[in-house]
């Protein structure tokens, strides 16, 4: 079969790398549809797959969308593409009206995380809900990847078929198996042995809500603490200032973009992941295989990951209090900590890339 993958940008094409081999092992031919904002991985590049350039925006009101569609369009026309497997929600929509009156090609969605969502703004629903709904129709296969939006497809969307796979996977012996001198790296860091270390890795942005941790931070008042934030973003600025003011300048570092997440989290003793939405979050599942105790929102998808009491601590996005409650027992009960990180290690077994690929690999071929 002929398959193109489809999103908005390519920087999401990452993620999908093992899928792609998997599928070209299996005697599929895999191309890419995209906005390109950054170099196509190399091992993509080397199993020949193309990538088709189009002017996709973010901005579901930009008028760039709809030369994305003709763009597309296009595309679906000249080409002889059996499959459509597409993600993200700009282009999926776009993908999806594309292909309403295709009866030659099968379309498979990937939901990375519905923008409505249990607790969400009541705006999202308005807008996001009944766009869904509509687009539902012509949606041969929705994949979802955690337990609230797999409830919620198969109850209220009508797509063809309604499948589960929990996340993208990640390469769960990569992370569990690596040897990291914890004293070298915080020395690295400009952190010593003593210290108490939580890190987050995640976008600098509002969603990601590394404000909160802050706070508990500060009201913790323990200089032994020290938090390490892995990303950038928007609000680099902000938080530096806010970081400034909470007079938290000699324990917060905001640490940027990093390519050594593995080693900064197995020198670490707690994972802090505050989000206020997620679908299934990787840094959460890298730092869970790399034996971390977690203090993570209580939301969807974290919900799936997180076992309260046993792998970490569930707590509202906005308490920072509750967050900077689980912080003092964690520092506190080390045997705990342990305990924690042991579990984590043990239940990530279950989204390893294999799973994934297994599931991924029968969905495919159940395709009529």
């Amino acid at each position: 079969m002929r398959i193109l993958y489809v999103t908005t940008m390519s920087g999401t094409i990452r993620f999908f790398i093992e899928h792609v081999k998997m599928l070209i092992r299996r005697g599929h031919v895999v191309d890419f549809a995209c906005r390109v904002t950054r170099e196509i991985p190399y091992e993509l590049v080397s199993l020949g797959c193309r990538v088709y350039d189009l002017d996709f925006s973010r901005s579901p009101t930009s008028l760039s969308n709809y030369k994305a569609y003709r763009q597309l369009k296009k595309i679906l026309d000249e080409e002889s593409y059996d499959i459509v497997h597409t993600h993200t929600p700009i282009a999926s929509a776009i993908v999806r009206l594309c292909c309403r009156k295709r009866k030659d090609i099968r379309v498979v969605y990937t939901a990375h995380g519905f923008h409505f969502y249990k607790g969400g703004p009541w705006i999202n629903w308005l807008i996001y809900y009944p766009i869904e709904y509509f687009l539902a129709r012509y949606t041969d296969i929705l994949i979802v990847i955690n337990s609230e939006d797999y409830e919620r497809a198969r109850h209220y969307l009508r797509a063809g078929r309604v499948e589960y796979v929990p996340g993208v996977g990640i390469d769960v012996e990569k992370h569990s198996s690596a040897r990291v001198s914890g004293i070298d790296k915080r020395a690295e860091l400009g952190l010593d042995d003593e210290s108490f270390v939580i890190v987050s890795v995640g976008e600098l942005n509002h969603n990601k809500n590394h404000r909160a941790v802050l706070y508990a931070i500060h009201a913790l008042e323990d200089s032994e603490i020290k938090y390490l934030i892995c990303g950038k973003g928007p609000l680099q600025k902000e938080l530096q200032k806010l970081i400034i003011e909470l007079d938290l300048e000699d324990q917060v570092f905001l640490l940027g973009h990093r390519n050594d997440i593995i080693e900064i989290n197995k020198s670490a003793d707690v994972f802090v992941f505050p989000s206020f939405r997620e679908g299934l979050s990787v840094a959460l599942m890298e730092a869970m295989a790399c034996g971390l105790p977690v203090v993570c929102s209580n939301i969807r998808g974290n919900r799936d990951l997180i076992d309260e009491g046993l792998g970490g601590f569930l707590v509202e996005p906005t308490d920072s209090n509750g967050i900077a409650k689980a912080i003092k027992i964690l520092m506190e009960e080390g045997s705990l900590r342990e305990r924690m990180g042991r579990h984590n290690a043990e239940k990530i077994q279950a989204h390893d890339i294999s799973v994934i690929l297994q599931k991924l690999e029968s969905i495919y071929e159940n395709i009529s």
